[in-house]
């Protein structure tokens, strides 16, 4: 019986969600300001991507870049993101809160994904900034969390395919391990063979020229220089390109 395996692909736009959904991905993760590696959008953004597609959207709850330890103010700023991705129809959060030592801070996250209820809720990869992955999915796994998010604490998940399939092995199906990191279309079967996984987490961003015909190039507002007139986008035909690449695997396995 060939095995179903569930693509969620990162959006920070209206358009790269439909497209998404086109292609045949089962998911987004909705995120803002993925230079810095997401964090929670706006409610504006979630209401209009819920309105427009009908499949999984799961919401970033990541109050500021940088690390995974916080404060007293920001835990509550991720209660209040909760509460309202539950009244605005998300289908899942994603968090991940770390302690000053790197071990996972199981009490708040535990706190975060009973208040999440009966959405689903994922842990993201702040686990593969942990001190030691392997305790930190016991710790994962004892906050109730439902997925885990990991690259197998590498920058690409192609150099961490060991990992991610000792860490299914370990999970023994207490919660799902979906493998993220810079899988791009023609890596995918490969992740998805090595490890194990059933789930896969995907960008797919290319970058879309800016409409702007007038362009000040003496300044620029933001911290990487020059970004005003530049963005990324996920086609549609990427997204369909990376399933019918899993498709054909599967397909030659039962053959």
């Amino acid at each position: 019986m060939t095995k179903q395996v569930v693509v969620e692909v990162c959006v920070d736009s209206v358009g790269s969600a439909v497209a998404a959904e086109r292609g045949g991905a089962q998911r987004v993760e909705l995120c803002s300001d993925l230079l810095e590696g997401g964090v929670t959008p706006s409610i504006g953004l979630l209401t209009v991507v819920r309105a427009r597609v009908s499949m999984g959207v799961h919401l970033i709850i990541r109050p500021r870049p940088g690390d995974f330890c916080y404060s007293h103010e920001e835990f509550e700023c991720m209660q209040r993101d909760i509460e309202t991705a539950k009244s605005e129809r998300a289908d899942g959060v994603v968090v991940g809160i770390l302690q000053p030592d790197g071990n996972v801070d199981v009490r708040r996250t535990r706190q975060l994904v009973e208040l999440a209820r009966p959405l689903t809720v994922t842990f993201h990869r702040a686990f593969d900034m942990s001190a030691d992955l392997f305790r930190a999915l016991e710790d994962v796994c004892a906050t109730g969390a439902d997925r885990l998010l990991t690259s197998g604490g590498e920058q690409e998940c192609l150099q961490g395919l060991d990992t991610v399939a000792r860490l299914v092995r370990a999970a023994r199906g207490r919660i799902t391990i979906m493998a993220g990191g810079r899988i791009g279309t023609h890596d995918a079967r490969t992740v998805i063979e090595e490890t194990g996984v059933t789930e896969i987490h995907v960008g797919l961003a290319t970058p879309v020229n800016s409409p702007m015909l007038h362009r000040n190039s003496s300044l620029s507002l933001g911290r990487a220089q020059g970004r005003e007139y530049q963005r990324t986008q996920v086609v549609e035909e990427d997204v369909r390109e990376l399933i019918r690449s899993i498709s054909s695997g599967a397909e030659a396995k039962v053959k």
